[in-house]
């Protein structure tokens, strides 16, 4: 985690769930986060599995020129990165783990900026499939805030955020876990002992 702001609402989703795979939504206290409210967002996830927001911070809908209150998520990113971001919430949901990752927005007028993503299980009225805490944060403010807006979002790293305990192969807590299968070249070099 590289940013302030995701390592403030981490920290804060970490010691409200305890000894507990997530917290409960009611238990989000907007006080205790107020630095980082205006990049912090609430997602809601429907019955069918749309995910949508349910709060988004000020800045963060500064940074797309409106409200995202109702908006689905996947429609923040283009193409094939709507199936990631939609994998990666399924992650968040179904092995109750956090998700950080890098993400790049390009503007409409065509700049770049570099994001951190947070994505966090939380429980709603003792469902576990109910909702996502999260934050979309710069490292720093753009200049061309309020004057742009982000058009559309690219992921370009991601890391599973594992709670302890849950870890897969014994892998330390926040580790990547690369599944792809991996190659083995062995290359012989003429030399050897005199």
């Amino acid at each position: 985690m590289k940013h302030a702001t995701t390592r403030i609402l981490f920290s804060y989703w970490d010691k409200l769930r305890g000894e507990r795979m997530a917290p409960e939504r009611g238990e989000i206290e907007p006080g205790a986060i107020r630095h980082v409210l205006a990049d912090t967002f609430i997602l809601e996830v429907a019955a069918h599995g749309t995910v949508t927001f349910r709060l988004a911070g000020t800045r963060l809908c500064a940074l797309f020129g409106s409200e995202l209150k109702y908006r689905r998520l996947a429609s923040l990113w283009g193409g094939a990165d709507q199936l990631e971001i939609a994998r990666l919430v399924n992650v968040v949901l179904d092995e109750s783990a956090g998700v950080v990752g890098g993400v790049t927005g390009t503007t409409v007028g065509g700049e770049t900026i570099e994001l951190e993503l947070l994505l966090l299980p939380l429980r709603h009225h003792g469902k576990s499939h109910a909702r996502v805490l999260g934050a979309l944060s710069p490292q720093v403010v753009p200049t061309w805030l309020g004057f742009d807006r982000i058009g559309m979002l690219s992921t370009t790293s991601q890391r599973i955020i594992w709670p302890a305990g849950r870890e897969p192969d014994g892998a330390p807590l926040g580790a990547d876990v690369d599944t792809r299968p991996h190659r083995l070249n062995l290359v012989i070099l003429p030399g050897g002992r005199h």
